[in-house]
């Protein structure tokens, strides 16, 4: 495997995490009002990218292969949980 092949699978690895972070950030500064401590667009979707990528690899340990619909739905619930975390509950 050439190291193009190998960055490619690890970018596709990891772009349903990086979706769902940034469908969620985006979604909640437009559809919620913005707590007063609540952290900005980018460190939501760096915080939720990286709680993305733990399912990921945790659905690929447990499971022995990625892409499975389990793991995507556990990506879904916990990014959602995080993401709601850090609206409501960010202290500075």
């Amino acid at each position: 495997m050439s190291a193009f092949q190998l960055l490619n699978h690890l970018f596709n690895f990891v772009l349903p995490a990086l979706a769902v972070a940034l469908m969620l950030a985006l979604g909640a500064r437009l559809l919620m009002k913005k707590g007063a401590g609540a952290p900005g667009l980018w460190v939501q979707v760096a915080i939720n990218f990286v709680a993305g990528v733990v399912v990921l690899l945790a659905g690929l340990v447990v499971t022995g292969r990625d892409g499975r619909i389990a793991t995507y739905a556990a990506l879904v619930v916990v990014c959602g949980t995080v993401q709601w975390g850090v609206l409501r509950g960010w202290k500075r």
